[in-house]
Parts: structure tokens; sequence; C-alpha cells
């Protein structure tokens, strides 16, 4: 869905001031339906992407997002479209058509691709899909689905996805189920050998061989306690996927999140943390990366009022990370590339909604947390979505006034 409040003017060559990548713009696509046969050994990968996309103005050509490492065989468009060439440069497929499309058409364009998918530098380190020892991972955050499939790969832009992915004998596939619409970078593919195992109703876990369940044993009741807090789980279910390869840090996807082996005992801060993003980061997505605290703070703030349910006082988290927070040379509401994942961005988002709890009180507070998860279900937010739905139950002068010292200040304000 392209917010046409950020791309008013459809200029070519505009470019995300985070991620860099230039924007495809004249279209969305609605729904991709991948279809790919994985080879283990030579990390292999062979597939089709049929798009659907409808044209918000005439269409001579058209860009999407795919890394050098996957080549374009054919592509192909329906309903009398055709396809005049095709060719990639700068991490883009450029498509041209034999007539211009005209103006809000639907309709479907066929990719055949094929190559070794691999990652892509950044900033904040490799991006995409990535070889374990035996198996692969997806980590695509913020800009990483490009290296496996052809994309709009930007926040704002959500479709619905289908998959057919066919692995090795003896390796299981593991890829988003639902039918909700998520953004690019929330796609993904888990391959090993892995085993599914139930955690609770609404809660599963696919494991290699010699690890337990028992590690996850508190999922089921993380689910239901902060859907008590935050509104019901917005997704069909909740999947973990453990590798055996150690990772560094746990990864986010639609639906699912993905841990090291290391990462299961003694870590539940960090599974309560991937579990709060099925609300904020997957279904309440953010319009660009600027509100990435909408994402982290509120997965943050989860990990402390699940400390909490389990016996630490929330004051007690919100003390111990406040001076954390110092040199803070970077605006909470834009940190820039450079920060936007640094934790201080993390803690301090957290902090400013314990500000506003604090000022509104804790009913009042709650209540308008489920409000704006509730309105923004599958879709995009900003922070005055999240103003808008606290300010009847609290002071509208001084919510504004607490979000604009801690989002729009580089100055630390007191603690709550």
């Amino acid at each position: 869905m392209k917010s046409h409040r950020l791309r008013s003017t459809p200029i070519p060559g505009i470019r995300d001031e985070y991620t860099g990548v230039e924007f495809n713009l004249g279209f969305h696509v609605t729904h991709y339906d991948l279809d790919m046969d994985y080879k283990v050994g030579p990390n292999r990968l062979d597939a089709t992407a049929t798009l659907t996309l409808t044209n918000w103005r005439d269409l001579p050509h058209m860009t999407l997002d795919l890394h050098e490492n996957m080549s374009a065989r054919r592509v192909e468009a329906t309903g009398g479209i055709r396809v005049s060439k095709f060719r990639q440069s700068g991490g883009k497929l450029r498509i041209s058509f034999a007539q211009p499309v005209p103006v809000d058409t639907e309709f479907l364009l066929s990719i055949r691709y094929t190559g070794n998918p691999g990652t892509k530098r950044s900033p904040w380190g490799s991006l995409g899909w990535e070889e374990l020892s035996n198996g692969a991972l997806v980590a695509n955050q913020p800009h990483g689905a490009s290296t496996w499939f052809p994309c709009d790969d930007t926040p704002d832009e959500k479709a619905t996805y289908s998959f057919r992915v066919r692995a090795d004998q003896n390796y299981t596939a593991v890829t988003n189920f639902t039918a909700r619409p998520m953004a690019s970078y929330l796609a993904t593919v888990q391959v090993g050998e892995y085993k599914r195992h139930r955690l609770g109703p609404d809660t599963f876990a696919w494991l290699p061989h010699g690890t337990h369940p028992h590690d996850l044993h508190k999922q089921q009741e993380m689910l239901e306690f902060f859907s008590e807090l935050f509104g019901p789980y917005p997704f069909e279910r909740y999947e973990v996927v453990v590798t055996e390869d150690i990772l560094e840090i746990p990864l986010e996807a639609q639906g699912m999140a993905i841990f090291g082996r290391n990462h299961l005992r003694g870590n539940e801060r960090l599974i309560a943390h991937e579990l709060a993003h099925q609300w904020f980061g997957n279904s309440l997505g953010i319009a660009q990366w600027n509100d990435i605290w909408l994402n982290e703070g509120f997965a943050c703030y989860a990990e402390w009022l699940w400390a909490e349910h389990t016996g630490t006082p929330i004051d007690d988290s919100v003390r111990a990370h406040y001076d954390s927070l110092t040199p803070q040379n970077f605006l909470l509401g834009n940190p820039g590339a450079r920060h936007m994942f640094d934790d201080r961005v993390y803690k301090r988002g957290a902090i400013t909604l314990h500000a506003l709890r604090r000022h509104i009180g804790d009913q009042g507070f709650f209540r308008g947390v489920r409000d704006y998860v509730a309105k923004n279900a599958h879709g995009i937010v900003e922070p005055f979505d999240l103003a808008n739905a606290l300010k009847p139950y609290g002071d509208e002068a001084g919510i504004d006034a607490i979000m604009d010292a801690w989002l729009n200040h580089p100055e630390l304000p007191e603690c709550p």
C-alpha cells in the first residue's frame, strides 16, 4: 500500500534516505506467488515469482528490486500486455512494455529467475539469504528480500503472499503462512532438518534434532499475556524456528521468529521481544524507517512488561536502562541510518511509552494501545496514530508535549 503522503510527486530517482534503495514508482504489488526449488548443497535457487500488480499511473516501464546474485531469465505479463525488454543493473530488474500499461490496470507479471542466493552488504551487516552449516536462513531487515525474490523492497508496501518451496530430501522449508498482508522484509524461508512441535493452541516450534521444546515452554503463556495487554494475536498462529547454528541476534518475520540454539536458555527477554513484534512491526507496519522506534520501542517495552509479569517491577527496568541513553546524539523520531538499530533507539522508545503510561494512567494507556492496535491492524502507522489513540484517555496537550520531548529533541527528559 503505497503511501501517497510520502510520495506525492512520482519523480524517478527518489531514494529511501535510510536504505538508499531507489523507490519503484507507479504501481502497487498486491500479491506475490513464489514457486521455488532450492538445492542445499550447491545453494542453488530456481524460481518463478508471479506478481499481481495495479498501477496508479500510465506505466511504460517499471522497476523491481532484485539482487545481482539472482538472474532473471524470462519476464512475461498477462492481459494483452507485452514485455518488450528487461535487464538488470544496480540491484534493479528494469522492465519495459511494448505499449504503456494504462492507469488502474490489474495484471500479472511472471518472472523466471535463478542463481546462487547470498547476502548483500549493508551498514548493518549482511542481509538476505544466508547459508547455514546445514541449510539456509533469511534475514531481510531492512532491505534484504531482493536477495531471493523480485520485489518492491520498502516497508510501506504490504502485499499478500503464497509460497511453494521444495528443498532436498530430508530438509524442510519453513515459510510464512499468513493470509494477511506483509512487508517484503518480513517474508521468509528457513531451510533445515527441522521437526515441528506443538507448544500450545496457537504456538509451534520447528526444532533441529536434539533440541527439546521445553526451552520454549512459556511461549503460549507469553502470547496470551500480550493478547490481554495489546489485543488479540493478529495472525493465525505463531511459529518459532531454531537453527542448529549459533546466531548473533534473533530474526523477525511475520507470524514467526528465528532463533539460534544459543538463544533458548535464559533468554526470555529476547523471546518476548520477538513475539511482541507480531503486533508492533508486523501487523502495525511503519511507513518509513525513521519511525522504527514504534516497532522496537514497543517490543522492548514488552520485554519489561513480561519481566514485571514474572516478578520484576517495571520501574526497576526503566530506571536500569535510563542511564544508558546518554550520550544522545540523535533524535528518536529520526535517528538516521547510522543509528536506526542503536540500542538507545529501543530503550528510549520504550521509556517514551512508559512516560505516556505514567501520564495517562495504566487503564487509559492500555485501552489506548488496544485501540491503536485494533484500528490500524494489518496497516501502516506513524507516531500521530499512537498519539490520537491515546488522547481520548488523557490530557491532549500533555500527550503532545511528552511525545515532542522524547521524539524531537536529543536532550533526555527526566526519567518517568
